[in-house]
């Protein structure tokens, strides 16, 4: 017997978590067929893709996100720069065979290594972007990619135990229909120091040099009950190869004309880990 394709993987994993879905036109339940067409009673249907993920998007959107930039954020990601703050989450997350959303996962690097380090679990990832779900489905089989906008959200009401929300905006009250009884959302945004080495070179002598998350940590403290924060802060060696990498995954290297002249030797990650239930 062959290997199975990625499009057979993705069929079989979103038909074992069909419950999940919902249709994004008309939020009736979802089935999977077995010739990939996830569909709903009223014949809305959605085709799971060869590449390994389904697009539950009923009108185009606009992204200024590349498929070089994800390209990048998975080289970055899979060096392990951000392997404290994975095993952060990881350690957050309870209970036997978690399901996971990863709203705005992008690439969907963050997601698989934080799923590599829970036993059973469900990962999904959802992003707008179709070139960062095209990147996902690309590296990593056995999650559910999804091409989708919470706006008009692809999943039923309390289908999860954790929301992610890393480095990305968010929709809190999309948030509280998603989560399970009992769930949390687990948000990450920079602190002052994140990416100082970059920020510096980038924005010297501006007042983008520095800046300050207060107010997102106030808004998700207002949004829900028993917050916990956590900070991690740790500087790394960057090598030299990865630099050109860093420049193309964030905006603030969109702002350096010249990016040859840009010389970073180590880099800083400082990030506040934001959790949050529903009452």
């Amino acid at each position: 017997m062959g290997q199975l394709s990625k499009r057979a993987i993705s069929i079989q994993t979103m038909k074992n978590n069909e419950p999940l879905f919902a249709c994004p036109i008309c939020a009736q339940a979802m089935t999977v067929s077995e010739e990939g067409k996830m569909s709903c009673a009223s014949n809305h249907s959605f085709d799971i893709a060869k590449q390994g993920y389904i697009n539950l998007m009923h009108r185009p959107a606009g992204s200024m996100y590349s498929k070089e930039l994800f390209e990048a954020r998975q080289q970055i990601i899979v060096s392990g720069l951000y392997d404290t703050m994975q095993q952060t989450i990881a350690s957050l997350i309870e209970g036997e065979a978690p399901v996971i959303l990863d709203t705005g996962c992008g690439e969907g690097s963050h997601l698989q290594r934080i799923c590599t380090k829970l036993e059973n679990s469900v990962g999904v990832g959802i992003d707008i972007a179709k070139e960062g779900i095209l990147a996902a489905a690309k590296f990593y089989e056995g999650l559910i990619w999804c091409v989708g906008d919470l706006a008009n959200s692809p999943y039923n009401a309390q289908s999860f135990d954790t929301i992610l929300n890393i480095l990305s905006p968010a929709n809190y009250e999309e948030f509280k229909r998603l989560l399970k009884p009992g769930g949390k959302v687990i948000k990450v945004v920079p602190q002052a120091g994140y990416l100082k080495e970059l920020r510096a070179q980038a924005f010297a002598d501006s007042e983008k040099e520095s800046y300050s998350n207060e107010q997102t940590v106030e808004r998700f403290k207002e949004s829900f009950d028993r917050v916990a924060v956590t900070r991690i802060t740790y500087t790394m060696p960057l090598e030299v190869s990865l630099v050109p990498k860093l420049l193309e995954m964030t905006p603030m290297g969109w702002h350096i004309e010249n990016h040859k002249a840009i010389e970073i030797s180590e880099i800083t990650i400082d990030l506040n880990i934001l959790v949050g239930a529903c009452s």
